[in-house]
Protein backbone atom coordinates (compact mmCIF):
# COMPACT_ATOMS: atom_id res chain seq x y z
CA UNK A 1 0.00 0.00 0.00
CA UNK A 2 2.65 2.42 0.73
CA UNK A 3 4.61 1.41 -2.69
CA UNK A 4 1.46 2.46 -4.49
CA UNK A 5 1.15 5.62 -2.22
CA UNK A 6 4.96 6.69 -3.44
CA UNK A 7 4.26 6.03 -7.28
CA UNK A 8 0.95 8.14 -6.88
CA UNK A 9 2.89 10.89 -4.94
CA UNK A 10 3.68 14.19 -7.57
CA UNK A 11 7.23 13.87 -6.97
CA UNK A 12 7.07 10.15 -7.87
CA UNK A 13 5.30 11.32 -10.64
CA UNK A 14 7.49 13.66 -11.88
CA UNK A 15 10.44 11.34 -11.67
CA UNK A 16 8.91 9.28 -14.23
CA UNK A 17 8.07 11.62 -16.33
CA UNK A 18 11.38 13.28 -16.38
CA UNK A 19 13.10 10.02 -16.84
CA UNK A 20 10.53 9.07 -19.74
CA UNK A 21 11.59 12.07 -21.44
CA UNK A 22 15.18 11.40 -20.86
CA UNK A 23 14.66 7.73 -22.61
CA UNK A 24 12.53 9.27 -25.35
CA UNK A 25 15.61 12.06 -26.26
CA UNK A 26 18.35 9.18 -26.26
CA UNK A 27 15.95 6.80 -28.36
CA UNK A 28 16.00 9.92 -30.29
CA UNK A 29 19.83 10.49 -30.50
CA UNK A 30 19.77 6.70 -31.94
CA UNK A 31 17.45 7.10 -34.08
CA UNK A 32 18.41 10.42 -35.84
CA UNK A 33 21.55 9.05 -36.75
CA UNK A 34 20.11 5.47 -37.85
CA UNK A 35 17.71 7.33 -40.34
CA UNK A 36 20.37 9.50 -41.90
CA UNK A 37 22.09 6.50 -42.27
CA UNK A 38 19.97 5.40 -43.97
CA UNK A 39 18.89 7.82 -45.96
CA UNK A 40 22.80 8.16 -47.37
CA UNK A 41 22.63 4.13 -48.05
CA UNK A 42 19.34 5.07 -50.35
CA UNK A 43 21.50 8.33 -52.14
CA UNK A 44 24.18 6.02 -52.28
CA UNK A 45 22.05 3.36 -54.17
CA UNK A 46 20.44 5.69 -56.17
CA UNK A 47 23.86 6.92 -57.24
CA UNK A 48 25.59 3.75 -58.24
CA UNK A 49 22.82 3.31 -60.91
CA UNK A 50 22.96 6.83 -62.15
CA UNK A 51 26.95 6.46 -62.18
CA UNK A 52 26.93 2.88 -63.85
CA UNK A 53 24.91 3.90 -66.96
CA UNK A 54 28.09 6.43 -67.39
CA UNK A 55 30.54 3.32 -66.80
CA UNK A 56 28.59 1.71 -68.98
CA UNK A 57 28.92 3.43 -72.02
CA UNK A 58 31.96 4.43 -73.29
CA UNK A 59 34.45 2.50 -70.73
CA UNK A 60 36.65 -0.41 -71.19
CA UNK A 61 37.86 -2.47 -68.05
CA UNK A 62 41.43 -1.49 -68.44
CA UNK A 63 40.03 2.48 -68.92
CA UNK A 64 38.61 1.98 -65.05
CA UNK A 65 41.58 -0.03 -63.96
CA UNK A 66 43.86 2.91 -64.28
CA UNK A 67 41.48 5.14 -63.28
CA UNK A 68 41.38 3.06 -59.73
CA UNK A 69 45.41 2.93 -59.76
CA UNK A 70 45.17 7.36 -59.59
CA UNK A 71 43.06 6.90 -56.92
CA UNK A 72 45.01 4.99 -54.97
CA UNK A 73 43.00 1.48 -55.28
CA UNK A 74 45.38 -0.09 -57.36
CA UNK A 75 45.28 -4.43 -57.58
CA UNK A 76 43.00 -3.97 -54.71
CA UNK A 77 39.91 -4.74 -56.14
CA UNK A 78 41.10 -6.73 -59.43
CA UNK A 79 39.16 -9.71 -59.24
CA UNK A 80 41.08 -13.02 -60.06
CA UNK A 81 42.15 -13.28 -63.82
CA UNK A 82 40.45 -16.72 -63.63
CA UNK A 83 37.32 -15.28 -63.39
CA UNK A 84 36.25 -14.77 -67.09
CA UNK A 85 33.30 -14.16 -69.38
CA UNK A 86 31.92 -17.06 -71.15
CA UNK A 87 31.89 -15.41 -74.52
CA UNK A 88 34.08 -12.61 -76.19
CA UNK A 89 32.27 -9.14 -76.56
CA UNK A 90 30.63 -9.44 -73.47
CA UNK A 91 30.91 -6.21 -71.79
CA UNK A 92 28.70 -4.70 -68.60
CA UNK A 93 29.02 -2.28 -65.29
CA UNK A 94 26.46 -2.01 -62.91
CA UNK A 95 26.00 -2.18 -59.18
CA UNK A 96 26.66 -5.00 -57.04
CA UNK A 97 23.81 -7.17 -55.78
CA UNK A 98 25.31 -9.59 -53.62
CA UNK A 99 25.09 -13.33 -53.23
CA UNK A 100 26.65 -15.61 -50.53
CA UNK A 101 26.52 -19.09 -51.70
CA UNK A 102 28.21 -21.95 -48.77
CA UNK A 103 28.47 -25.59 -49.02
CA UNK A 104 26.34 -28.11 -47.70
CA UNK A 105 26.23 -30.53 -45.22
CA UNK A 106 23.92 -32.99 -45.94
CA UNK A 107 22.34 -34.98 -48.98
CA UNK A 108 19.41 -34.21 -51.35
CA UNK A 109 17.16 -37.71 -50.64
CA UNK A 110 16.72 -40.01 -53.56
CA UNK A 111 13.34 -39.10 -55.89
CA UNK A 112 11.16 -41.19 -57.77
CA UNK A 113 10.74 -40.49 -61.36
CA UNK A 114 7.56 -38.81 -60.85
CA UNK A 115 9.57 -36.48 -58.66
CA UNK A 116 12.67 -35.87 -60.93
CA UNK A 117 11.37 -32.77 -61.76
CA UNK A 118 10.64 -31.36 -58.27
CA UNK A 119 14.08 -31.45 -57.41
CA UNK A 120 15.09 -28.15 -56.85
CA UNK A 121 11.61 -27.44 -55.07
CA UNK A 122 12.21 -29.97 -52.99
CA UNK A 123 15.34 -28.80 -51.82
CA UNK A 124 13.50 -25.49 -51.25
CA UNK A 125 11.45 -27.31 -49.05
CA UNK A 126 14.54 -28.72 -46.66
CA UNK A 127 15.59 -24.74 -46.64
CA UNK A 128 17.97 -25.11 -49.14
CA UNK A 129 17.67 -21.53 -49.86
CA UNK A 130 17.61 -19.15 -46.69
CA UNK A 131 17.07 -15.63 -48.80
CA UNK A 132 15.96 -14.52 -51.63
CA UNK A 133 17.54 -12.57 -54.09
CA UNK A 134 14.70 -11.73 -56.47
CA UNK A 135 13.43 -8.88 -54.37
CA UNK A 136 16.84 -7.00 -54.37
CA UNK A 137 17.16 -6.78 -58.35
CA UNK A 138 16.69 -3.96 -60.66
CA UNK A 139 17.37 -2.85 -64.15
CA UNK A 140 21.20 -2.63 -64.64
CA UNK A 141 22.27 -4.49 -61.80
CA UNK A 142 25.16 -7.16 -61.75
CA UNK A 143 24.94 -10.17 -59.54
CA UNK A 144 28.03 -11.25 -58.13
CA UNK A 145 28.23 -14.54 -55.68
CA UNK A 146 30.61 -16.10 -53.62
CA UNK A 147 29.99 -19.52 -53.21
CA UNK A 148 33.00 -20.35 -50.68
CA UNK A 149 35.07 -22.93 -52.37
CA UNK A 150 32.41 -24.63 -53.00
CA UNK A 151 33.02 -28.01 -55.09
CA UNK A 152 31.94 -28.44 -58.49
CA UNK A 153 28.26 -26.77 -59.00
CA UNK A 154 26.58 -25.14 -61.78
CA UNK A 155 24.68 -22.92 -59.95
CA UNK A 156 24.09 -21.11 -63.34
CA UNK A 157 23.12 -21.97 -66.63
CA UNK A 158 20.84 -21.83 -69.51
CA UNK A 159 17.51 -21.05 -67.94
CA UNK A 160 17.75 -19.30 -64.62
CA UNK A 161 20.37 -17.12 -66.05
CA UNK A 162 18.31 -16.38 -68.92
CA UNK A 163 15.66 -15.35 -66.36
CA UNK A 164 17.80 -12.96 -64.75
CA UNK A 165 18.71 -11.14 -68.34
CA UNK A 166 14.89 -11.25 -68.48
CA UNK A 167 14.81 -9.39 -65.65
CA UNK A 168 16.73 -6.45 -66.23
CA UNK A 169 20.05 -7.62 -64.63
CA UNK A 170 23.00 -6.55 -66.86
CA UNK A 171 25.34 -9.54 -66.03
CA UNK A 172 26.04 -12.43 -63.48
CA UNK A 173 29.52 -12.75 -61.82
CA UNK A 174 30.66 -16.06 -59.87
CA UNK A 175 34.21 -17.56 -58.24
CA UNK A 176 31.91 -20.84 -59.22
CA UNK A 177 30.99 -22.47 -61.89
CA UNK A 178 28.28 -22.06 -64.91
CA UNK A 179 26.70 -25.27 -66.82
CA UNK A 180 24.90 -25.49 -70.34
CA UNK A 181 27.57 -23.17 -71.23
CA UNK A 182 26.65 -23.79 -75.25
CA UNK A 183 23.11 -22.38 -74.39
CA UNK A 184 24.46 -19.90 -72.72
CA UNK A 185 26.75 -18.38 -74.74
CA UNK A 186 24.35 -18.75 -77.77
CA UNK A 187 21.52 -16.84 -75.69
CA UNK A 188 24.44 -14.02 -75.02
CA UNK A 189 23.64 -14.57 -71.58
CA UNK A 190 26.42 -12.30 -69.36
CA UNK A 191 27.72 -14.57 -67.19
CA UNK A 192 31.47 -14.29 -65.75
CA UNK A 193 32.22 -17.69 -64.02
CA UNK A 194 35.28 -19.69 -62.64
CA UNK A 195 34.60 -22.37 -64.68
CA UNK A 196 32.06 -24.92 -66.16
CA UNK A 197 30.24 -26.99 -64.22
CA UNK A 198 27.58 -30.16 -64.64
CA UNK A 199 25.91 -30.56 -61.49
CA UNK A 200 22.80 -29.09 -60.17
CA UNK A 201 22.15 -27.20 -57.29
CA UNK A 202 20.20 -29.33 -54.81
CA UNK A 203 22.25 -31.61 -52.27
CA UNK A 204 25.45 -28.96 -53.08
CA UNK A 205 25.36 -25.79 -52.16
CA UNK A 206 22.99 -23.25 -49.88
CA UNK A 207 22.38 -19.56 -50.58
CA UNK A 208 22.65 -18.19 -46.94
CA UNK A 209 22.70 -14.66 -47.72
CA UNK A 210 21.83 -11.63 -49.91
CA UNK A 211 22.44 -8.12 -50.03
CA UNK A 212 25.98 -8.38 -47.18
CA UNK A 213 29.56 -7.66 -48.10
CA UNK A 214 31.22 -10.46 -49.89
CA UNK A 215 34.63 -11.69 -51.24
CA UNK A 216 34.65 -12.65 -54.99
CA UNK A 217 37.61 -13.52 -56.79
CA UNK A 218 39.85 -12.44 -53.90
CA UNK A 219 38.76 -9.03 -53.74
CA UNK A 220 35.60 -7.54 -51.59
CA UNK A 221 32.25 -6.51 -53.24
CA UNK A 222 29.30 -4.36 -51.23
CA UNK A 223 26.31 -3.80 -52.44
CA UNK A 224 26.02 -0.93 -54.99
CA UNK A 225 29.80 -1.27 -55.70
CA UNK A 226 30.18 -0.88 -59.33
CA UNK A 227 31.13 -3.94 -61.07
CA UNK A 228 32.22 -4.35 -64.69
CA UNK A 229 33.30 -7.11 -66.74
CA UNK A 230 34.43 -7.58 -70.74
CA UNK A 231 37.43 -9.46 -72.21
CA UNK A 232 40.06 -8.49 -69.93
CA UNK A 233 38.17 -9.80 -67.15
CA UNK A 234 36.34 -8.32 -64.01
CA UNK A 235 36.50 -5.18 -61.72
CA UNK A 236 34.75 -3.74 -58.78
CA UNK A 237 34.65 -0.05 -58.44
CA UNK A 238 33.79 0.81 -54.53
CA UNK A 239 30.97 3.22 -54.56
CA UNK A 240 32.77 6.23 -52.63
CA UNK A 241 35.64 6.84 -55.45
CA UNK A 242 33.03 5.64 -58.13
CA UNK A 243 32.87 9.63 -59.21
CA UNK A 244 36.51 10.20 -59.32
CA UNK A 245 37.51 7.12 -61.24
CA UNK A 246 34.34 7.90 -63.32
CA UNK A 247 35.98 11.26 -64.13
CA UNK A 248 39.81 10.26 -64.59
CA UNK A 249 38.84 6.58 -66.55
CA UNK A 250 36.60 8.73 -69.13
CA UNK A 251 39.61 11.41 -69.84
CA UNK A 252 42.01 8.00 -70.43
CA UNK A 253 39.62 6.76 -72.71
CA UNK A 254 39.22 9.27 -74.66
CA UNK A 255 42.83 10.67 -74.78
CA UNK A 256 43.58 6.37 -75.67
CA UNK A 257 40.95 6.42 -78.55
CA UNK A 258 41.65 10.07 -79.78
CA UNK A 259 45.19 8.78 -79.96
CA UNK A 260 44.22 5.31 -81.85
CA UNK A 261 42.45 7.35 -84.50
CA UNK A 262 46.08 8.82 -85.60
CA UNK A 263 47.63 5.67 -85.86
CA UNK A 264 44.38 4.07 -87.83
CA UNK A 265 44.47 7.51 -90.31
CA UNK A 266 48.46 6.82 -90.35
CA UNK A 267 47.58 2.89 -91.01
CA UNK A 268 45.05 3.70 -93.70
CA UNK A 269 42.61 2.07 -92.14
CA UNK A 270 38.65 2.72 -91.62
CA UNK A 271 37.95 4.05 -88.35
CA UNK A 272 35.50 1.86 -86.36
CA UNK A 273 33.70 2.81 -83.23
CA UNK A 274 36.63 2.12 -81.09
CA UNK A 275 37.98 5.10 -81.96
CA UNK A 276 35.02 7.30 -82.17
CA UNK A 277 37.10 9.62 -80.16
CA UNK A 278 34.59 12.47 -80.69
CA UNK A 279 30.86 10.87 -79.13
CA UNK A 280 33.18 9.39 -76.22
CA UNK A 281 34.06 13.44 -75.76
CA UNK A 282 31.19 14.51 -76.29
CA UNK A 283 29.14 12.39 -73.80
CA UNK A 284 31.60 12.76 -71.16
CA UNK A 285 32.12 16.49 -72.08
CA UNK A 286 30.94 17.68 -68.11
CA UNK A 287 34.31 15.29 -67.00
CA UNK A 288 36.92 16.21 -69.22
Amino acid sequence: MRETKELQSPSSRRDFLRRSALAAAAAAQVAAPASAEARSQAAAGANSYALAVRFNKYLRVTDVTDGLDAVGRADLTLMDAGIRPLWMGMRFFGPAVTMRVVPTNRRMPPVSRADALKQHSIWSTMGGWHADVNKHLEPGCVIVMSTSDAPECGYWGSNNSLDMMSRGVAGIVTDGNCRDTDEVIMQKCNVACRGIGRTIIPGRVELVDVQTPIGCGGVMVRPGDIVGCDWDGCIVVPIEVAEDVLAIAARIAVDDKKARRRLYDRLGRKPDESVDWESAAAYYKDLL
